[in-house]
């Protein structure tokens, strides 16, 4: 049996609790279904030193501003895990879990959610289920060959698992950056990169990156020339650790290779490097597969959104995924603006409905 609910919001992560924080406010019947555990979402599974772009107060959700902390510029991934289970308790939002999401049906007027705990029928669906949990690998030739130890930026965890050995990681990224200096002082590391690696000047974080991309979100809503995103800037934000790694000449970018081999990796010149293990910081792809009875899945893995709405199928939003569905929305402070226009709009499909029952 089915429990009705106006809104169902699928992941309790960062953007669930965005979608909850303006979904309470607006005074609608929801509940937020998360497959972890514990509060926190994808941040805690990160590796131990990982940190924000930017500081505390411009790393917040909407209603709630992180608080600081202490002796530290920009927080750790555990202070944000803090954060986020404090907003939850705070906003009273009421999330259930462990509960995985199996799919999601269209069942007449709504959307039926199912699961093993049971199933919700929804006037309203938001998916906030993110990216981390579909790590995404290029294939390589030779990586099957390949014995030595692999491991995706969602298997690393601290330099002391790989210390003294030959690593090499891949990917130009902020996670390749920031795992490749973090690895830096204690094993032999080589980071590779399909392109010049590109950071951006130091004085850039996460503030004026979600400045920048709003201003893109604006500029193209008015049609005015496109100023190129956030990639326009560069791709690696210069940490302090990233920073220091850099300077010290410990953090050099090296050509992609073009196969690896069983004992280590081999370029087009012919050159090669053994190596015991490869990081593969190469990207995540939109954990979406509850979805796919839908059958919205349009190019590159993605649905077609206007703004967070589904093109085709409008009673589903999807909130989190990148700037596809919200400018920065894939992160703490950019996630408030496109889950308070989900959230509106699904006041707007409840009153519709109620409407159309009296």
């Amino acid at each position: 049996m089915s429990r009705n609910v106006d809104v169902v919001v699928i992941g309790g992560g960062q953007a669930g609790l965005a979608a909850g924080y303006h979904l309470r406010r607006l005074g609608l019947d929801f509940v937020v279904l998360d497959a972890q555990a514990t509060p926190g979402g994808a941040w805690q599974h990160t590796w131990d030193s990982l940190h924000l772009f930017s500081p505390a107060a411009h790393s917040s959700l909407p209603g709630r501003i992180m608080p600081p902390q202490a002796a530290e510029t920009y927080p750790g991934a555990a202070h944000v895990v803090d954060y986020l289970t404090d907003y939850e308790q705070r906003y009273d939002i009421p999330v259930l879990r462990p509960v995985q999401v199996e799919a999601v049906h269209r069942d007449g007027a709504h959307l039926r959610v199912e699961s093993a705990a049971g199933s919700w029928s929804a006037r309203t669906v938001i998916s906030a289920t993110g990216t981390w949990w579909r790590p995404f690998v290029p294939a390589i030739p030779g990586r099957t060959e390949f014995k030595g130890r692999q491991l995706h930026t969602v298997d690393y965890r601290r330099p002391a698992d790989l210390a003294g050995k030959r690593v090499i990681v891949v990917g130009g990224g902020n996670s390749g950056a920031q795992i490749a200096a973090d690895l830096a002082h204690d094993t032999d590391v080589t980071w590779v990169t399909r392109r010049p690696a590109r950071f951006l000047a130091d004085d850039i974080d996460g503030r004026a990156l979600f400045d920048h991309a709003t201003a893109r979100r604006r500029a193209l809503d008015e049609g005015r020339t496109d100023t190129g995103g956030v990639a326009s800037l560069g791709d690696i934000v210069a940490v302090p650790p990233v920073r220091e790694a850099r300077d010290a000449g410990l953090l050099k970018a090296e050509p992609m290779f073009t196969r690896l081999t069983a004992t280590g990796a081999e370029w087009a010149d012919g050159t090669r490097a053994r190596a015991d293990a490869i990081v593969w910081c190469t990207g995540f792809r939109p954990a979406l597969s509850h979805l796919a009875p839908l059958g919205l899945r349009g190019s590159r893995g993605r649905i077609p959104t206007a703004g967070t709405q589904a093109l085709r199928e409008p009673r589903l939003h999807l909130l989190g995924y990148g700037d596809w569905t919200g400018p920065a929305s894939a992160t703490l402070i950019g996630v408030g603006r496109p889950a308070r226009e989900a959230a509106r709009t699904a006041v707007t499909v409840a009153r519709q409905d109620a409407a159309g029952e009296e």
